[in-house]
């Protein structure tokens, strides 16, 4: 219960940013209607860092997958009870 609470808890950020930049990023939360510029800077990061993390994700996992397709491929188990099972019920449908 406490980790629930403290992650609830805000944290403060803050950068330095150039005048040109200020006013880039002003006016694109006025286009894209957000409140303030600190709400379009916390979405914009907040966005930036989602794709960031699960692309690096889908990597990770794409690499993990292709070891375990060519694994399979390379050395495949043994037909269980089910798919030999599943293999007969096929057949027979095949005859009818």
């Amino acid at each position: 219960m406490q980790q629930d609470l403290e992650s609830s808890k805000s944290a403060r950020f803050e950068a330095r940013i150039t005048e040109d930049q200020k006013a880039i990023f002003q006016k694109a939360a006025v286009l894209g209607g957000h409140r303030s510029l600190t709400e379009f800077i916390i979405q914009s990061a907040q966005e930036k860092a989602d794709a960031l993390i699960r692309d690096h994700e889908i990597l990770n996992l794409t690499a993990k997958d292709k070891r375990i397709f060519i694994d399979a491929l390379l050395k495949p188990p043994a037909p269980n009870k089910k798919l030999k099972s599943a293999a007969e019920r096929f057949k027979h449908m095949k005859t009818q």
